[in-house]
Parts: C-alpha cells; sequence; structure tokens
C-alpha cells in the first residue's frame, strides 16, 4: 500500500519500502499537494511557494518535471500513456489523490477532531500520537506555507496530547499520567490547559498539596511572562480543590470524551444548544490564524468563513461573508484592529466583535470596550477559553474576566473623555444593582441565581438599560459604570 509521511522527515512507502522522491524541491512539490488536503493547487501557486520571491525563468517546465518524475516513483507499474491515478492534473495545477489513511497527516487531523466514549478516544489518539516520528515538514523549513503548515500540525498535536490525557482521567489512568503532564505544561507553560489536566491528575492520585502547587506555579508563570493572574477555569478549579468539591472525584461512569474537560465547564444546557456560529478570523500573524483554524475545526457548532491580516481587509472580508462573529488582533499594521472594529460596529446589523490581545493592560484595549466590542481573549488562553469567548459573545454576555479585564479599566477608569456615555440620571435602585452586577462581569443566569428571578427578566431588564443609556453593547455597560464610579475595582468580587 502506498503511504505519505510527514509527521516527521518527509517520505512515501509503498509497504516497508521508502519511495525515492528525488530532491529536496521535488519532494516539496508532493508535500505541497499533501498539505492541500486533496484540493487541486494551481501551477502558478506551485512556482510562488517554491520559489518565493524570484522563480527561475524555466519554473513551469521544472515544476512539470518534477511531477512526471514523481508520477514515476509514485506509479512505477503505470503505462507511459495511462493516466495516472495518484499524483493527478488537476486544471489549472494538480492535485494528490488518496484515502485519509494513506496520508499520517489526515489519518491524524480525523483523529483529535472525532469524539467518542473515554476508551475509544484514548486508544485512537495513542495510535495518532505514535503517528509522529519529529518535526513535521522540517526539510521545508525555509518556505513559508510549510512553517505555517507545520505551526497548524503542531497546535493540533498539542490538543491530542490534551484531548488524550482529559480521556485517561475519565478512565482513572490518572496516577500514570503525571509525568506526562509534569513534562507537557513544563514544554508549555502558558497553555492553561495543560495545567488544569496535570493539577486534577495530582489531586485525583491523592496530592492534593501537589496540585496546588501545580496551580501556584501557574499563576507564578503567568504573571513573570504576561502580567496576568490565573484564568477563569483555573481560578475555580483552585477554589474546588480547596472546597474539595465531590465533582473533582472520577465519575461512577465515564463521561463521552466528546466534552473535554466537562467537571471544569460551566455551560447550561441552553448554551451547548447555541447555534452554529460563523466566524472571521483577523490577525496579521499567520501562525496565530493558523492555531485559530485548528481550534475552530476542531470544535464542533463552529464555522470559519473568512481570514484577513490588517483591519482593512477585515471590514472588506466582513462585509462579503456576513459572520456571526469576528475574532480580531488589536494591533496590527496598515490599519488597527480598533478602528476596523469600529467601523464593523458602525455597520447595519453587524457581528459580534472579540478583540484579541498579548497582554491585559493595552489602551487600545479600553478603547475597544468602549466603543462596543463584545470583550477581548489573549492569544495565550487555552482552546477552551478562546470557545468560551466566542460562546460568550453568542449568547449577548461581554467577556468580563475580573482577574484581567477589571485591571485593565482600573488602569483607566476616571479620565474624562467627550466621547464617554452619558451619566446614570433617571436610573432607580433596582437598574443601579443591575448595573454593578453586570459590571463585576456576571452573566445574565449569574444574576438572575444571585437575584432570585427568572434569567429572561435579567435579559429583558439588560436591553432596557442598555436602550436607556443610549448603548449597545454589554462591554460598553461595564465601562460606563466604571466611569460614572457607580463601581471602583476595589468592589470586583464583593
Amino acid at each position: 500500500m502506498l503511504t505519505f509521511r510527514a509527521l516527521g522527515p518527509f517520505q512515501a512507502r509503498h509497504g516497508e519500502t521508502p519511495l525515492d522522491l528525488g530532491g529536496q524541491r521535488q519532494m516539496a512539490v508532493l508535500a505541497r499537494l499533501l498539505v492541500a488536503g486533496g484540493r487541486a493547487v494551481p501551477v502558478t501557486i506551485l512556482i510562488d511557494e517554491l520559489w518565493p520571491g524570484e522563480p527561475p525563468a524555466q519554473a513551469l517546465s521544472t515544476i512539470q518535471g518534477y511531477v512526471s518524475r514523481l508520477r514515476r516513483a509514485l506509479e512505477p507499474g503505470r503505462a507511459p500513456r495511462e493516466e495516472a491515478e495518484v499524483l493527478v492534473s488537476a486544471p489549472p495545477g494538480y492535485a494528490l489523490r488518496a484515502s485519509p489513511g494513506q496520508v499520517d497527516t489526515w489519518s491524524f487531523e480525523s483523529a483529535v477532531k472525532t469524539g467518542g466514549e473515554p476508551a475509544e478516544v484514548w486508544d485512537r489518539l495513542e495510535a495518532a500520537l505514535a503517528l509522529w516520528r519529529g518535526p513535521a515538514l522540517a526539510e521545508f523549513s525555509d518556505l513559508p506555507w510549510a512553517v505555517s503548515e507545520a505551526g497548524r500540525l503542531e497546535e493540533l498535536r498539542l490538543i491530542a496530547v490534551e484531548r488524550r490525557a482529559d480521556a485517561g482521567l475519565l478512565l482513572g489512568h490518572s496516577g500514570a499520567l503525571v509525568a506526562d503532564l509534569e513534562a507537557h505544561a513544563s514544554a508549555h507553560p502558558l497553555r492553561e490547559e495543560a495545567w488544569r489536566l496535570l493539577a486534577l491528575a495530582l489531586y485525583r492520585n491523592g496530592r492534593q498539596g501537589d496540585a496546588l502547587g501545580a496551580l501556584r506555579r501557574a499563576r507564578v508563570l503567568l504573571r513573570d511572562e504576561l502580567g496576568l493572574d490565573l484564568g477563569a477555569t483555573l481560578q475555580r478549579l483552585e477554589s474546588d480543590m480547596l472546597a474539595q468539591a465531590v465533582h473533582l472525584h472520577p465519575p461512577a461512569e465515564p463521561v463521552r470524551a466528546a466534552e473535554p474537560a466537562a467537571a471544569a465547564r460551566t455551560a447550561s444546557t441552553e448554551e451547548r444548544a447555541l447555534p452554529g456560529l460563523r466566524v472571521v478570523v483577523v490577525d496579521d500573524q499567520a501562525l496565530v490564524r493558523t492555531g485559530l483554524r485548528v481550534v475552530l475545526d476542531s470544535e464542533p457548532g463552529f464555522e470559519l468563513v473568512g481570514e484577513a491580516e490588517n483591519g482593512e481587509q477585515a471590514i472588506t472580508v466582513v462585509r462579503e461573508t456576513s459572520p456571526d462573529l469576528v475574532l480580531m488582533d488589536i494591533q496590527m499594521p496598515r490599519l488597527d484592529g480598533l478602528t476596523a472594529a469600529r467601523r464593523i460596529l458602525a455597520d447595519a446589523a453587524p457581528p459580534k466583535v472579540v478583540m484579541m490581545t498579548t497582554f491585559g493592560t493595552d489602551d487600545n484595549l479600553y478603547a475597544a470596550l468602549r466603543a462596543g466590542v463584545s470583550g477581548f481573549v489573549l492569544k495565550t488562553s487555552a482552546p477552551e477559553q478562546l470557545i468560551t469567548a466566542m460562546r460568550a459573545a453568542q449568547a449577548g454576555d461581554a467577556l468580563i474576566d475580573p482577574a484581567v479585564t477589571t485591571r485593565l479599566i482600573a488602569a483607566f477608569a476616571g479620565r474624562t473623555d467627550p466621547s464617554a456615555p452619558p451619566g446614570l440620571a433617571g436610573l432607580g435602585d433596582t437598574e443601579l444593582d443591575l448595573m454593578k452586577l453586570v459590571a463585576r462581569g456576571l452573566t445574565n443566569r449569574q444574576i438572575a441565581a444571585t437575584l432570585a428571578v427568572p434569567e429572561r427578566s435579567v435579559s429583558q431588564a439588560v436591553v432596557k438599560l442598555l436602550d436607556h443609556l443610549g448603548l449597545f453593547d454589554r462591554a460598553q455597560l461595564v465601562v460606563t459604570a466604571y466611569e460614572s464610579g457607580l463601581v471602583n475595582p476595589g468592589d470586583v468580587g464583593r
């Protein structure tokens, strides 16, 4: 059987025999077609991507020669005039025709994206991770397309490691997982999901002190590297461990592994039943866009409908695709994310906009909240947190994390600005109390529980409050609460 391997040294094999694919650039043609996932790649793109900047004058005939020699290597028994079946002509270019089981990257990606019972997920991802034999596409590290694809595959590998561990914890393998998760968290210290899994494995192995110590290490690392506290998921886990919450113990019966980190999620039935979300991703770094593409592709209910690398492109793509949500970097060349967000939000029936940033203390980020975006996330956030942020925006909640956003608001609250929202005159005590709860970062569901009223009543009251103040987004309501002095940074959590 003919197989293609890219999760390590690139090669094609017939059974156990490696095939001679020729020189580096000839192999790059086959690798580029493999990356396309069976789709046709135009010859013009092959030329541009094999010789970035300045292709040779005879590039077209060179590509044709490469293809001819590769076909002979891949199908040595094919008659001279017989149509190729593997590396086929697909005007205006070429395509690789293979089944998922013949290409290790295709098999790996399918394994990562497929759910199932914990035992099924464990076995499937164990086999998938065994396909890795070294850095993907390392031979082509001088070619931008290969670097981008290698980054995407590496992000998928990290997700696979974490989902396998999540399934293992549900199966009671906490003791065996500790060493692997310790190494994973040390190698990727900014991945909060790595620390969550490590802490939970330690806790379920009877090492409660070590589990809390792991979370303390994560807090120190995040503060030293990014100036941030633990995310909401890790903070909740820490509190539950201190309280020795019952749900942290292994369940009597395994839950479906299609719901990773189920014990840590607080989404309700209504939230899980939200309709599909069409997303546009905007970032000037190709690797960041690739990572986000992987996250969206691996999460049911999300569809990536467009990408852009600067604010100008973002406005065009959003108007062409009409997405539900835009995930946008705040710092970009040509037109920054803040300006682009303002223009997008000024359109009729605009999408929700969630801003991305590397640090949580960006002056522009505060201006973005005032402009009406639905909150922000850090680029280093775990995939689960990114998904939660987008779902929160879709549901009409602002992504206001007291551990990060409040510090940002505290840095800039109190500034006078002629464009600031109006005062709070005319609001009664009930409306002011509601505004305080929103400013503390509570969702409608949490506010309803706090006030012992129906969630629908809270939703209607928030809409009425926005209308009264001339605002159109919940995040603006939070900013108004701080700027008016109704809420002070020290009030959060009281």
